[in-house]
């Protein structure tokens, strides 16, 4: 409250633009984030019978997500979006989020995470064999390509699991990633059963997914009977505890829908958006090129080589500046509450989105430019702990930050070090705002050996023995 009493109210559109507001969030929705963030640090967007407070600064990010986090509940988009993926980590709340997160803990520890250091380069390294086969060929997907490599490599690490072994899998998780949106822009109105062709594609994908994960239960049972540290043997023990076996079914699916899904296009979506960037930037990609040399030379990474690759992981650290794979990450006020001075209703709605706190420019130089030496660590820095949420904050900071970001270094190294890649000429690479920040109809790029790589030496030799 004001020292007259009243509450203060944050600036934003007048309520007459909620109709072009409501268009961004179906059709534009990092568009209505930069509305938001014109009004200032705090803005007030109403759209229909919702009013939804926007907050951009690392205070506001700060009370909201770690300070205060009990008085926040996941909100707008992943309420509804619980419809289409269930009560997984990703969605839940109160005892069966704190149920859920103890569970899965353990296998994200970092003594864990580093015993799966050859798992993950050994998949890297597959698929800077599947790019180099299309050397001096036609243009591949590479946003399709990360994806394979993600799902592999979480289904190695994560559930002692050959997920290749299910072909439709990527497209199931696009149905559910496409309907859980579908229920953020119809606010959840639209029921499930109606025969709308995206609600077939999604029940279809439902029930296949159902029928991955009874195959993934079943094949544990039969092979070791649970007995390991990987997710499926602990969630059939933790489901083993629900009194009702359709509920414990229903959880399993929950959670390994979950997991799949955002693991598996929250590390895509990053090396997606870095091989794009690094085409637009050959000074960055040259670099990487070198450090990667230097550091591994012909051979695979191990685990120590991550506080090596420094570029590297400076490279990655930017880019998530820049494209962060979440997005968004919406809140529910659970009771009263101030926020930079502004009071916050119980039942409202609380946006933070990371895409624009991350380009703000009271604490980014030039925020726009891609310059992974921003987060040199021998560079003197003022920026708030809060200005960069990559992983999110507080509590439900992201369990997996520790793999995400040792999948992606060595991916990056290892295609630096051996392949150019670079993007079909007039190709325009757009930005999709689904529930990660992923690239709008894939990225069609071209494979090129990397100046001085052992594939472009042996193309030299060849050339002079010919």
């Amino acid at each position: 409250m004001t020292a007259g009493g009243t509450r203060r109210v944050p600036p934003g559109p007048p309520r007459w633009a909620g109709p072009a507001l409501y268009r961004r969030l179906v059709g534009d929705r990092l568009g209505l984030m930069s509305v938001a963030a014109s009004y200032g640090d705090a803005t007030l967007l109403r759209i229909g019978p919702k009013k939804m407070y926007f907050f951009n600064h690392p205070d506001h990010v700060k009370h909201v997500l770690t300070d205060n986090a009990a008085n926040y509940h996941k909100g707008v988009g992943l309420v509804q979006a619980r419809r289409a993926i269930g009560d997984g980590l990703l969605t839940s709340e109160g005892d069966l989020w704190r149920k859920q997160r103890r569970m899965i803990q353990p296998v994200f520890q970092n003594k864990r995470i580093s015993q799966q250091a050859g798992v993950i380069a050994a998949e890297a390294a597959t698929l800077v064999d599947r790019l180099r086969a299309h050397e001096g060929k036609g243009p591949v997907d590479v946003v399709n390509e990360m994806t394979g490599l993600s799902l592999g490599v979480l289904g190695r690490t994560l559930l002692d699991a050959d997920l290749g072994a299910f072909g439709g899998i990527g497209q199931s998780f696009e149905a559910v990633q496409d309907q859980a949106m579908f229920e953020l822009v119809t606010l959840g109105m639209v029921p499930l059963w109606t025969p709308l062709p995206k609600q077939r594609r999604f029940r279809r994908a439902r029930a296949e997914l159902q029928r991955v994960v009874d195959h993934l239960t079943a094949e544990r049972l039969a092979r070791t009977g649970a007995t390991g540290d990987d997710v499926i043997s602990r969630l059939i023990v933790s489901t083993r505890e629900e009194a009702d076996a359709r509920v414990g079914r229903k959880r399993m699916r929950d959670e390994l829908v979950t997991l799949l899904l955002a693991g598996h296009e929250t590390t895509a979506s990053t090396l997606s958006w870095t091989f794009s960037l690094l085409d637009r930037h050959p000074e960055v990609r040259e670099r990487l090129h070198e450090e990667a040399v230097a550091v591994l030379g012909d051979r695979l990474p191990v685990y120590e080589d991550l506080h090596r690759l420094r570029y590297t992981a400076m490279v990655v650290e930017e880019v998530m500046r820049l494209y962060p794979p979440v997005w968004m990450l919406p809140r529910e006020a659970q009771a009263d509450d101030v926020v930079g001075g502004y009071h916050v209703p119980a039942g409202s709605d609380v946006l933070i989105s990371p895409y624009t706190l991350h380009r703000h420019p009271a604490f980014w130089d030039e925020p726009e430019r891609f310059d992974p030496d921003r987060f040199d660590p021998d560079r003197p820095s003022s920026r708030p702990r809060y200005a960069h949420i990559p992983f999110g904050a507080g509590p439900r900071f992201c369990v997996g930050n520790h793999l995400g970001m040792m999948e992606a270094t060595f991916v990056i190294a290892m295609v630096a070090r051996d392949l150019r890649l670079a993007t079909v000429p007039g190709y325009k690479v757009v930005p999709e705002p689904m529930l990660s920040l992923r690239i709008r109809g894939g990225l069609p790029m071209t494979v090129h050996p990397a100046r001085g790589s052992s594939s472009a030496r042996g193309r030299q030799v060849a050339g002079l023995a010919g």
